[in-house]
Order: structure tokens, then C-alpha cells, then sequence
């Protein structure tokens, strides 16, 4: 997990050479992995390329059978529909989200969740109605909040980021890489602040938020 991590790092601040870097520490995890399945006669490396082989031929019918698929869209209805159609042929029990794994970070996992219910036609129809559904949580959390119900708070503030996620997804926007940039952009004025204080002599603990917000929007003109 956290070669993976560290690979998207990479990814994300374009970093090509990174890039080889850290896949080249992921594959270490992959090949070890498939060590030790051959070692345990379980599988080996070839066996797992294979079943990716065989996987991928068999989810892109549009490219390797012949089903039509007008969109990404529908390539991703059809390969929900494979997923559901191959547990049931090996009698596996489970829905729709029964593929999500447990482990993903709450914030990709709800994206997730809402791709998988949208390929069986559970979607709201446009985004403002997402858009008047994230109101309403916010006004509900509002009341929450009034009333300081602490269980009821962490409940509401839950909706609200499940139906923000859900907006996202109505935006073509990945929620993840949102925040990230969001991350970046305060780290990067931070930053910027405390250089400036250390240059004037002071001390962030013994200045006001006043000044503070004088710098930070200098920050903000960078």
C-alpha cells in the first residue's frame, strides 16, 4: 500500500522518472507475491499474466466479441454485468457491491460504490438534482449541529461528503485528486507564510490571525 501510494505521488506531480522508480517497487511486491505462490504451488507469474489475459478478453466483449458498446459508459455497464454474471456461474454469493473491498479509504470507496450502483441503473438522472441533494445534507447537518448531537453530527457530516463525492462523479471530477490539489495549494501558501514570518523575525504562536491573514493573502497573489 504504500509503494502505491508513493507511486501516485509520482503520478500526480508528473514526475516521470519517479514514476520508473516506484513502479519498479511495486513489480518487486508483485513478482515476490507470485515467489511465494510458486513456492507454495499455488500459482506462479505466468499463471497470474494469464488470468489478466484472460480477464480482460473476457470483460471488453465490444473489442474482442461482439457486443456494440456506443461509450465508456456502456463499457463499464458491461463489465459490472460480466463481474455479477462470472460470480453466479462459480456460485458466489454477493450483490452488486459485494466486489468493493473493505480496505479502500472511505472517500474512494464511496466513489466506487456509486460507479458500481450506476452500472445497474441506480443514478440520480442529472447533476442538479445531486447538486440539491448535497443543500439538503448540508441543512440537515446544520440542524445537527445546533442541536450538538454528536452522533447525529458524524452521521450528517458523512451524507454530506457521500452526496459531494456523488457530485463529483456528476462533474467528471475524481473527489481524490480534488482534495489533493486543494492539499498542495494550502501547503504551498503555508509555506509561504511561515517563510515570511521567519523573515520579519517573529514567531507564527505569538501573531494574531489578522496578521497571519495579511501574509496569507499575499500567498494567495503567488
Amino acid at each position: 500500500i504504500e509503494e502505491t501510494y508513493e507511486l501516485c505521488d509520482a503520478i500526480t506531480e508528473n514526475n516521470l522518472d519517479e514514476v520508473k522508480k516506484e513502479l519498479g517497487d511495486l513489480l518487486l511486491h508483485i513478482v515476490f507475491y507470485a515467489k511465494i505462490g510458486s513456492e507454495q504451488k499455488a500459482f506462479d507469474i505466468n499463471l497470474v499474466i494469464e488470468s489478466l489475459c484472460d480477464k480482460l478478453i473476457r470483460r471488453h466483449p465490444h473489442i474482442y466479441g461482439n457486443v456494440d458498446a456506443q461509450d465508456s459508459e456502456a463499457v463499464k455497464r458491461n463489465w459490472e454485468q460480466i463481474k455479477l454474471e462470472e460470480k453466479k456461474a462459480k456460485g458466489e454469493k454477493g450483490g452488486v457491491l459485494s466486489g468493493v473491498p473493505k480496505s479502500l479509504p472511505a472517500m474512494t470507496k464511496a466513489n466506487r460504490i456509486q460507479e458500481k450502483v450506476k452500472a445497474v441503473g441506480f443514478d440520480w438522472e442529472d447533476k442538479n438534482q445531486v447538486f440539491e441533494k448535497v443543500v439538503e445534507e448540508i441543512n440537515e447537518l446544520k440542524v445537527e449541529v445546533d442541536q450538538n448531537n454528536k452522533v447525529n453530527i458524524e452521521q450528517e457530516f458523512g451524507d454530506v461528503l457521500f452526496s459531494l463525492i456523488n457530485y463529483a462523479r456528476f462533474l467528471d471530477i475524481d473527489p481524490e485528486n480534488a482534495l489533493e490539489k486543494t492539499n498542495k495549494k494550502f501547503i504551498k501558501r503555508f509555506n509561504y507564510l511561515e517563510a515570511e514570518v521567519q523573515k520579519k523575525g517573529l514567531e507564527l504562536s505569538n501573531m494574531s490571525l489578522d496578521e497571519m491573514d495579511v501574509i496569507w493573502n499575499e500567498a494567495k497573489k503567488q
